[in-house]
């Protein structure tokens, strides 16, 4: 399992990229998210929608109501221009995280 404070800090960016490859309902968000993580993210209801209601309040994402094929209504998320916009800006932030993780972890072998 990774630390949730590391979890928190990535989830706004991990469903706006999961968004920009197309609408999807909460669920579905977590079950992608565990899947592709290998099981190593895990996410819960409770900390999931909080991030998906700051996202929409930002302007990020839009939400509409669809019934499902049970007969209950799912809310589906998608991306808005303003949410691809703010993608590409904290993938750009993680990157340079990332490349200052490697250089580091580089120098401890030379």
């Amino acid at each position: 399992m990774i630390a949730r404070e590391l979890v928190a800090a990535s989830a706004e960016p991990l469903i706006l990229a999961l968004l920009s490859k197309g609408e999807s309902y909460g669920y579905a968000i977590i079950q992608e998210i565990r899947q592709r993580s290998q099981e190593r993210i895990q996410w819960t209801d409770g900390m999931l929608y909080p991030v998906l209601h700051r996202l929409e309040r930002h302007g990020w994402i839009e939400s509409r109501w669809e019934e499902s094929g049970q007969g209950r209504k799912r809310k589906y998320y998608s991306i808005k221009p303003d949410g691809r916009q703010a993608l590409q800006q904290q993938f750009e932030k993680w990157m340079m995280v990332h490349s200052v993780l490697v250089n580091l972890r580089e120098e401890q072998y030379v």
